[in-house]
């Protein structure tokens, strides 16, 4: 079976939380949000995962120091999405297969998603896909834009979009996976041109389309998986759904 790599985004603090724990290190279910992610994972047979750590690093690795298969990354200032996968080019090294990159704070990502990616980029090799979701509201998120086709065309960000693009539904919810040299490629194009002068990771599939490359974005995920925590209350939310699915 192909290797199957992760990236997990667990570097932020999490202002809105009104805490100073690392927003991974929240409980829901009993469990901290990034060790739900990482069960997920391995459930999903993903190997050595790279769990990419700043704000209190130690105390994310303190948590986790039971699990030998994580490799923790140091982005050091935290300059974007895009910027904490590109510190993650040394330990993937020369790796060749596809690299799936999630959310630390998506406690409710489920294993069977993952592997569709995972199968999807087997049959069908993209240089990237992305796992989409559609919500009756969608307030907040980036918009999933097709083509006439139903290709995928663009990610764009809410305050980005005409009155016809906020209309859509189907939603960015940062679960890419991407073949790895493509990977590579993007982010060494990524850029600091705009309104947060951070390298966006949402950039990639966009610079690689442009490249005529496929990028696919998938309906797959579940309603469940568009919980993330960014506040109490949305952690409030999880732990009710995770109790009504027997987590």
């Amino acid at each position: 079976m192909t290797a199957r790599r992760a990236i997990v985004l667990a570097a932020g603090k999490g202002t809105r939380m009104d805490s100073d724990l690392p927003k991974v290190l929240a409980v829901a279910g009993g469990k901290t949000l990034i060790e739900h992610v990482l069960d997920a994972l391995a459930r999903a047979g993903v190997s050595l995962p790279l769990v990419v750590v700043g704000y209190q690093a130690e105390r994310v690795k303190k948590q986790l120091e039971d699990r030998e298969d994580v490799t923790f990354v140091m982005q050091q200032e935290q300059r974007g999405t895009g910027h904490a996968v590109q510190v993650c080019d040394a330990e993937l090294g020369s790796f060749q297969g596809p690299v799936l990159v999630v959310a630390g704070d998506s406690p409710m990502i489920q294993p069977e998603t993952v592997e569709q990616l995972f199968d999807y980029y087997l049959e069908y090799r993209p240089a990237c896909i992305i796992g989409t979701l559609k919500l009756p509201n969608p307030e907040g998120l980036g918009r999933i834009v097709r083509d006439g086709q139903g290709d995928f065309q663009a990610i764009v960000e809410q305050e980005d979009a005409t009155p016809r693009q906020q209309a859509i539904t189907e939603v960015n919810m940062s679960t890419y996976l991407f073949d790895a040299c493509q990977l590579r490629s993007a982010l060494a194009r990524l850029d600091t041109q705009n309104s947060q002068s951070e390298y966006y990771l949402t950039d990639c599939p966009g610079i690689l389309k442009a490249d005529g490359l496929q990028v696919a974005a998938l309906d797959v995920l579940k309603p469940c998986e568009g919980l993330s925590v960014n506040t109490l209350e949305q952690l409030n939310e999880v732990e009710t759904v995770m109790k009504r699915m027997g987590y």
